[in-house]
C-alpha cells in the first residue's frame, strides 16, 4: 500500500543572487517528498510560488495532512494546485516507475527525452553587469539568454546584453512590469535589438489590458496562466509557461500542454529556483517546446547529487528522478 513517507524542508543557496523587478533571492526553500510502498521510493520536489504566499513549510504541513487517495487523478480532484500537490504527484510518477520498471516518459506515453537547450537567467541588474553577465554565459555555451526587466531602463539593459553577447537568442521576462507601459513601443524597441518573445508584461488577473494591443513580439503568460482552467481568459497572449509548481504537478502540466497546443498557444516550459530533482519532470513536458527555461538548478551555489548533466548549454537527461530504476 503506497503512503506518504514525509515531506520535509530543504533550503538551497543561490549563486551569488538571483534578481527580479520584485526583489532579491540568496537562497530557496524547497519541500521533498517521498512516498513509498514497502519495496520501492518515490520522491518529489516543489518550490514554493512565493508570489502566491506560499512557503515550504505550508507545503510540507500540506503533504502530510493529506488523507485521500494516493493516486495522480485524486490528487487533481482532492488537492489545490501548487507546489505541495506538485511535490506529491511527482514522487507518485517516480514510484510508479519503479513499480513498473520502466521510465516515466514511457509511462506518459512520450517519446525518449533528449537534451534541452535550456536558457540561461541574466538576472536585473545594472547594464554594465547585465552585460558582463549575458557574455559569460555566452562563452559558457548557452545560446538562449533569459533577461529580467523592471519596466525602467529596459532598452538599455537588452542593448548591453546584446552587446555582450551579439549571437543569442534573447527572450526578456518584464514579471508584470510593463502593465503602464505602451506595451506595444516597448516591444517594438527591444524587437530591434533581436529580442525574439515578452514573458508576463501585465499584472496576472488583469490580463484585459492586452485588448487591443498589437505588439511585434509574441507575448507569453507566466503568472497568468496556472492550469487548464486558465486557457479560456488567456486569448490576448501568443505562448504560455508551463511550470510544474504553478500547474500543481507533472500531470497538470503535460495536460496543459495538450491542450494550449490545440489551442494554437506557443508553449514555454519554465521553472522555479529548485535542485534537479524538480527540474527532471520538467524536462519531459519541455520536449518540443518553443522555449526551454530550466535552469533553476544552475543557478544555485550546488545542485542535489546525482543533478542533470549540462553540456554546451544543453540539459542531458539525468538518473536522479523518473528512470524506473
Amino acid at each position: 500500500m503506497t503512503r506518504i513517507i514525509s515531506a520535509t524542508v530543504e533550503r538551497w543557496p543561490v549563486a551569488g543572487a538571483f534578481i527580479i523587478s520584485r526583489g532579491a533571492k540568496t537562497s530557496v526553500d524547497v519541500v521533498l517528498c517521498t512516498v513509498g510502498d514497502g519495496k520501492h521510493v518515490g520522491r518529489g520536489e516543489g518550490t514554493p510560488i512565493y508570489y502566491e504566499g506560499e512557503t515550504a513549510e505550508a507545503c510540507a504541513a500540506a503533504i502530510n495532512a493529506y488523507d485521500g487517495p494516493l493516486n495522480r487523478d485524486a490528487l487533481l480532484r482532492g488537492m489545490p494546485r501548487g507546489a505541495a500537490r506538485n511535490a506529491l504527484d511527482c514522487a507518485l510518477w517516480d514510484l510508479e516507475a519503479k513499480q513498473a520498471g520502466a521510465p516515466v516518459w514511457q509511462l506518459a506515453g512520450l517519446a525518449p527525452p533528449a537534451p534541452l537547450p535550456t536558457a540561461f537567467t541574466i538576472s536585473l541588474n545594472d547594464p554594465a553587469q547585465m552585460e558582463a553577465d549575458a557574455r559569460l554565459a555566452a562563452a559558457k555555451g548557452f545560446a538562449l539568454l533569459k533577461c529580467k526587466l523592471t519596466g525602467e531602463g529596459d532598452r538599455a539593459r537588452i542593448a548591453a546584453v546584446r552587446a555582450g553577447a551579439p549571437d543569442a537568442r534573447l527572450i526578456v521576462d518584464a514579471n508584470e512590469s510593463w502593465h503602464d507601459l505602451d506595451i506595444a513601443a516597448e516591444a517594438a524597441a527591444l524587437a530591434q535589438l533581436g529580442v525574439e518573445m515578452v514573458e508576463q508584461p501585465v499584472f496576472h488577473g488583469r490580463e484585459d489590458r492586452l485588448v487591443g494591443v498589437k505588439a511585434p513580439l509574441p507575448l507569453c503568460a507566466d503568472e497568468s496562466c496556472h492550469t487548464r482552467a486558465d486557457l479560456d481568459r488567456l486569448g490576448d497572449f501568443d505562448a504560455v509557461n508551463i511550470k510544474l509548481d504553478k500547474a500543481g504537478g507533472l500531470t497538470e502540466a503535460l495536460a496543459l500542454a495538450r491542450e494550449a497546443r490545440t489551442r494554437n498557444f506557443r508553449a514555454m516550459v519554465g521553472c522555479m529556483l529548485g535542485t534537479s530533482l524538480g527540474i527532471a519532470p520538467a524536462a519531459l513536458v519541455a520536449q518540443g517546446a518553443d522555449w526551454i527555461d530550466l535552469d533553476g538548478a544552475l543557478l544555485l551555489a550546488k545542485d542535489r547529487e546525482g543533478g542533470l548533466p549540462l553540456k554546451d548549454g544543453l540539459l542531458h537527461p539525468g538518473t536522479l528522478w523518473g528512470t524506473g530504476q
